[in-house]
């Protein structure tokens, strides 16, 4: 009698957090929406009104939410409400954060407990240019920083926790295929009246050719490995991962296309995936020729205002204005307030020392070194998760070395990805447990051991597919 008051109570308590889960949502939408307008225009009110049926569709599959946020977590359209704004983004991050804190079981792998704990060491030398520096910016941001690693790892866990990860990385690949044939439609209106030149595209929402680029790096990470337990169709992914290249290409986003094509190489070299290394040398060899042609040219202009130049003026600036406070820094989004560094860092170390000194950049470096190697050693033990998990993570890190970091879609994307991979993989081992007899006789045919792409599924296995 007592287990089955406890069961009914379980139920009725899971049912009221997805009805305030539902109302709380359903104020916002109606706040943005009619009261203070959306400065994304049809693109948000889309976005806030699939949040809300997400919610609506919640007592049906608790992570129905955090599901819907996973494209959302690409749409970098402003809502406004009083004087300041947010992205879409970062609102999607929330809600489905929220949502995975409240309903998704949270047994955490080592993995995914060791990159949570690396996010917590660099915000809490963050902290202390927080309290030195007392600006609202400094503060709102400190916050924001974590939701956006985070809040991202979370949201993607709770996503493939839940089975999800083959409809998550369809998602991922379908708004993927939304920004491409964007940057498409807005190159050819381009080209026809004033030629060729990067592309900023301007469908579905308007948005910076770093940011498509970084974007589309990422989803063709995606299609390029593949995971196979994700069981994504060859048919989907062959088109999408040259149309994602093509719109990168558009773009001429060349820290993304730095990234992608590290990223690419290290996974051929290491999971001797013989059927990507013809593609990988082929772009390879004209994508590395074009990146550096078009830098000398850059600066043999001799204009000083172009990127390079441009870079090379504020390294400069940064320097300078590091040194008069190297240990805490000047406070995250000190551009918004200083009187003459009115400008974000376009350089991800240089950025974290300038916003919180020496103390920052260690705890930075620590994170950004753990997440690699945790991830590397995922890889190692089992390439079905780790290997696109590793990919998208260093991608972002090396397209933060030409560029600025603390950009909210473009931090969050991969940990999203690598949330979804996580959870997938405690799912998983959950759903396939192995077989006692299996498990200790090493000379058993039915196992086979699975370090790469490639390798097929032992007999066990399939049956259960």
């Amino acid at each position: 009698m007592r287990s089955r008051v406890i069961d009914v109570l379980g139920r009725i308590w899971a049912n009221v957090w997805r009805w305030v889960l539902f109302a709380a949502a359903t104020v916002i939408a109606a706040y943005f929406i009619l009261d203070r307008g959306i400065d994304g225009g049809e693109t948000a009110a889309v976005a806030l009104a699939v949040i809300v049926i997400g919610v609506v569709l919640s007592p049906r599959h608790p992570l129905i939410l955090p599901l819907m946020a996973v494209p959302g977590v690409f749409v970098t359209a402003r809502v406004g409400f009083g004087g300041g704004d947010l992205t879409i983004s970062d609102l999607a991050i929330a809600l489905g954060f929220v949502s995975v804190v409240l309903l998704s079981r949270r047994d955490f792998s080592p993995t995914m407990r060791a990159m949570l704990w690396l996010n917590t060491i660099y915000q809490f030398t963050t902290l202390f240019t927080v309290i030195v520096n007392p600006f609202p910016q400094n503060t709102v941001e400190w916050f924001h920083a974590w939701l956006l690693i985070s809040g991202a790892l979370l949201l993607g866990w709770g996503v493939g926790r839940a089975g999800l990860l083959r409809t998550g990385l369809l998602l991922v690949l379908g708004v993927g295929a939304v920004i491409a044939l964007g940057t498409i439609a807005t190159a050819v209106t381009l080209f026809v009246t004033e030629g060729f030149q990067p592309v900023y595209p301007q469908w579905p929402w308007p948005m910076h050719k770093n940011f498509a680029g970084g974007a589309l790096a990422f989803c063709a990470l995606v299609a390029f490995i593949r995971p196979s337990v994700a069981q994504l169709p060859r048919r989907i992914t062959t088109p999408a991962l040259w149309l994602f290249l093509v719109g990168l290409g558009l773009t001429q986003s060349r820290q993304a296309a730095i990234g992608l094509l590290l990223a690419m190489l290290i996974y051929v070299l290491r999971s001797g995936a013989s059927r990507h290394k013809v593609l990988v040398a082929v772009l390879a060899v004209p994508g590395v020729v074009l990146i550096v042609q078009s830098v000398v040219e850059q600066i043999e202009s001799q204009n000083r205002f172009n990127s390079a130049y441009q870079r090379l003026e504020w390294f400069r600036e940064v320097y300078a204005l590091w040194k008069h406070s190297p240990i805490v820094g000047h406070g995250l989004r000190y551009w918004y307030v200083h009187p003459t560094a009115n400008f974000q860092p376009p350089q991800a170390e240089l950025e974290v020392v300038a916003s919180t000194g020496l103390l920052g950049l260690a705890g930075f470096g620590i994170m950004w070194i753990g997440f690699l190697v945790v991830l590397w050693k995922l890889w190692g033990a089992d390439a079905r998760f780790g290997a696109l998990a590793f990919a998208v993570v260093f991608s972002r890190i090396v397209q933060a070395q030409f560029d600025l970091f603390w950009v909210a879609a473009q931090v969050s994307i991969p940990f999203v990805i690598a949330g979804l991979l996580l959870g997938a993989q405690v799912w998983w081992q959950e759903q396939h447990p192995p077989a006692p007899a299996e498990a200790t006789d090493a000379s058993s045919p039915k196992i086979e051991s699975h370090k790469h792409q490639g390798v097929a599924w032992n007999s066990a296995t399939m049956r259960t597919r």
